[in-house]
Formats: structure tokens, sequence, C-alpha cells
């Protein structure tokens, strides 16, 4: 039986993303800046926006929005894969969904730790995309195997870390000062090491394979390479950020700006360079590495199969009119293409819906909270019939091309080995050593409930008449 003195997950994981956004802010001033930004955007929209506001006070999302972040690591071993699993489920986060970004030239395949009840998003929705490098892509056998060697010699957590891990599992959950302590421990894993573990040569063999493996294996740790808030207006904090001495990528990642805003659309500023001493025998050498930047996202709703269908064959359709440059030079023409081609998705709440496009979660209206005499279970009924509402259910994942673009835009894509798409789910799951939940089965299991919790409600309603 859990000892109710445990402090709850979800209150671990609230305390954890603070500690890691003040940490951030810390290494990062300028993550700072793009806070406030956001904070600004989010502001002036929700004045202006009063159906906005009332949707998310509607559906109990208005105070997460302020909250929530998303971070991401990249780590070098299956070993640190599994062992950040058993860290996460400290912190009530759970593996969602199956992530190839070798599709997009990127040599890793990562997950989505995150929260997957309802209210367990609303006390805090803090997720994790957590990459794991794909070693068996770098083509160079002596290298492979000299980054092997690096990455078996590192210990990204601390000792007190592992102890309290072992300690919250035995215990079923950990008490306060073991809570505060398993917090600060494991934000160790994720502070910034500003020296490496290999020599200058080496580095630059690595980076020569890819940038990103480069900053997986050259490093004691897995320093979290961003932070990001979520805003309701990104095309705002986009065209705000030069104005306050950020320079945004040029492009904004994912789909078009649209009226219902779908799945997930990101931007970011150019990544740091940043000082680094590498070892060059007993002492150091100084140098330089770039990996850490600021991205912000905008949410919308979680599409089905068939809307995710539509979604990458558009996608598709404009990448193959014209594709972003590194540069930025042709983006106008991109975000051109890209509206021209996304009007063929729907853009109400309603077309989606009728569509089969995305999901919802469904209420009982105050109509349908007064209802008698109702005889039939047809949810389109009755929502025709104004006894039931519906409302989008936010998208809490990613998007694999989106997340190789942020890459990609931040890191360059100089020179460096091409990877050929090669996913491997049961190979990242075995190295996980759990399966990753299916993001479609989950929310249509979420709006399957609160379907069967209407028409529950109704014929509750009817009985007592």
């Amino acid at each position: 039986m859990r000892d109710a003195a445990f402090v709850s997950s979800d209150d671990i994981r609230a305390a954890f993303s603070a500690a890691m956004s003040a940490m951030y802010r810390a290494e990062v001033p300028a993550y700072g800046t793009l806070m406030e930004l956001v904070a600004e955007a989010n502001a002036s929209l929700l004045t202006t926006d009063k159906g906005l506001r009332k949707s998310l006070e509607d559906t109990d999302t208005l105070e997460r929005v302020s909250q929530e972040r998303h971070g991401a690591i990249r780590l070098g071993t299956p070993a640190e894969l599994a062992m950040m699993r058993r860290v996460f489920a400290v912190m009530g986060m759970f593996p969602v969904g199956y992530y190839d970004l070798s599709t997009a030239g990127v040599p890793v395949h990562a997950t989505a730790f995150r929260p997957v009840g309802a209210e367990a998003l609303s006390r805090n929705p803090f997720r994790v995309f957590t990459s794991l490098l794909r070693i068996d892509l770098i083509a160079d056998e002596g290298l492979r195997a000299e980054a092997q060697r690096i990455l078996a010699e590192r210990r990204i957590f601390t000792d007190n870390a592992a102890r309290l891990t072992d300690l919250a599992e035995k215990q079923g959950g950990l008490h306060r000062e073991d809570a505060d302590r398993f917090v600060a421990e494991i934000l160790e894993t994720f502070r910034w090491h500003d020296r490496a573990c290999v020599s200058v040569e080496m580095y630059h063999r690595l980076h020569q394979a890819h940038r990103l493996v480069a900053d997986v294996v050259s490093f004691r740790g897995p320093h979290i390479n961003h932070l990001t808030p979520r805003t309701l207006d990104i095309d705002a904090v986009q065209l705000g950020m030069p104005a306050h001495g950020i320079l945004p990528k040029a492009v904004v990642e994912g789909p078009p700006s649209r009226h219902c805003p779908i799945l997930l659309r990101q931007t970011s500023f150019k990544a740091l360079d940043e000082p680094v001493s590498f070892k060059s025998g007993e002492g150091w050498t100084e140098g330089s590495h770039t990996a850490r930047f600021g991205e912000i996202e905008q949410r919308g709703i979680a599409l089905t199969p068939k809307g995710r269908a539509l979604y990458d064959r558009l996608l598709e359709a404009t990448r193959a009119i014209v594709r972003p440059a590194a540069d930025g030079s042709n983006a106008a023409e991109y975000v051109a293409a890209l509206s021209r081609t996304f009007e063929a998705f729907p853009d109400t709440w309603e077309g989606i819906r009728a569509a089969g496009l995305g999901y919802f979660t469904y209420s009982l209206t105050e109509r349908g909270q007064k209802a008698n005499g109702i005889h039939h279970d047809d949810i389109d009924q009755l929502v025709a019939q104004g006894y039931v509402r519906f409302d989008p259910i936010v998208y809490e994942d990613f998007l694999p091309v989106s997340a190789a673009g942020i890459f990609q835009s931040n890191l360059g894509d100089e020179a460096g080995q091409d990877f050929v798409a090669s996913p491997n789910q049961q190979r990242f799951e075995t190295a996980l050593g759990a399966s990753v939940l299916d993001e479609f089965e989950h929310y249509a299991a979420i709006e399957q409930a609160s379907i069967e919790n209407c028409l529950r409600a109704l014929r509750g309603l009817q009985a007592a008449e």
C-alpha cells in the first residue's frame, strides 16, 4: 500500500520542471527573454480572443499553458535510456510514441516521456523528448568503436540519483526530504559541462560524422539542449524576437498558421557557440561547441491516423514544390506554398470532426445536463441537438520532421554522413526496457471514454425521471 506521506509524482514532476527552468534560465539568459515574449503573446491573445479563453477555461486547461515546458536530451547508450525511464517514472512520466529521426538525416531514434492522464497533465504537463544515439549508423567502424568505448566509461547519474530511484521503486514513492534530494540529484544529469571528455582531435572526428554525434559522445552528461515554453500565438513570438535581440529561424516548423491549430508548430533561435575545454595531454585546449538553443511551440489538436496521413501527404506535397533552405533564403516561397497546399485541410472544428481527422473530448452542455427523454446513443445526433459539446484534444507529442528541422537549422547541415531511414522500434524498446505507448490508441481511448461518460450521464438522468 502506498504511504500517504509520500510526495505525489505530479508534485515531484512540477518541482523538477521548475528547477530545470531556473537552471536553464541561468545558463542561457535568452531563454528568460523567450519566457517574457511568450507570456506577453499569450496575454495579448487571451485578451482579444474571448472564445479561446472560454474554451481553455471550460476544459480546465488555461492554467497549464503558462507552466507548460518540454525539454530535450540526447543519450548515448541503452543503459542510459533504461535508467532514464526509471527516473522519469518516479515523476509520473512515461514513454509515448516512437520517433525515427534517421528519416531526416539525424542518427537518433527517440520517445517522449510525459504524463498521460488528464489530471496529471492539468497538474503539470512537463515532457522530455529523449533521443538515443544510433551508433550503428556511424559508417566508420573505427570511430564507432571509439565512440562506444568513450560512452561506456561515463556515468551520467550521480550515486545518490541511482540510490533514490531504487528507493522510490522499492517503497512505491518518496517522502518530502528524499523527493527534494531526488530533484536536486537528477538535475545534475541535465547540467551543462564546459569541459569535454575527449580531445579536440576526437571531437572533430565525431563532428565530421555528424554534429549530433559529437554532442552526445564528447561530454560527460546529456546537457539539456533546449527548454520550450508553449505559446498560443507562435507567429506573434516569431515576429517579436528580433526586437528583443534574438534572431529566429527563418521558417516555423510544422503546419501553416490556421484558425484551428493542428498538431505542433515550433520555432527557435540559433544555437549558441559556447566556450569548451578539450583534453590535451595533462592539460586542456580551449575551443567551442554548438548545441543549446531556444525553442517555442504552439500546440493544436491531436490528429487521427486519417488526419495524420493527410497532414503528412500535404507536407510532402509542399516540399515537392519547395524545400526550405537552411539559410532561410526561400522562406517566403516555402510559407506561401505551405499555406496553399494546406487549404485542403479543413479549418473549422466542425469540419475536422466531420471528416474524422482529429480527436475530441465530449461533455454535456447546459441543455444536456437538464435533458430528459433521450432514447438514442448517437453522439453526432446528441451534438446536433445541442445536448453534447466537443472540444479538441491537445496534441501532447512531437513531429520527427519538425524536430529534425530544428536540429538542422540550429546545428548546421554541413558535410557529414547521410543516413538512410532505418526505423527500429523493437531495438529501441529493448534498450528502453519497456514498450512505448501508441499515441493514436491513447487519444482514441480518451475520446471514447468521454463519449461513454456523456451517454452514461444521460442514461442516468433518464432513469431518474
